[in-house]
């Protein structure tokens, strides 16, 4: 799910080298938080992921009781 290219570029920036091991643990912990956030968001009731809602997504529910308790 990521640009290993454009991951490798960042580190490369900043002077860092990493490891195809590196790379690897990244790659899952990345699509682990992803299917976290899709989980969420069925469980939020939200139909499409968009800015306004991104917040449950992320699992940032202080956010979306409060926008709730306005409502």
């Amino acid at each position: 799910m990521i640009n290993i290219t454009k991951v490798k570029k960042v580190f490369h920036d900043v002077g860092v080298q990493i490891s195809a091991d590196a790379l690897d643990i990244m790659k899952h912990d990345i699509d682990r938080q992803i299917k976290s956030m899709a989980k969420r968001c069925k469980s939020g009731n939200v139909k499409r992921l968009t800015t306004s809602t991104y917040h449950i997504a992320i699992g940032n529910l202080s956010q979306y009781l409060k926008q709730k308790e306005e409502s």
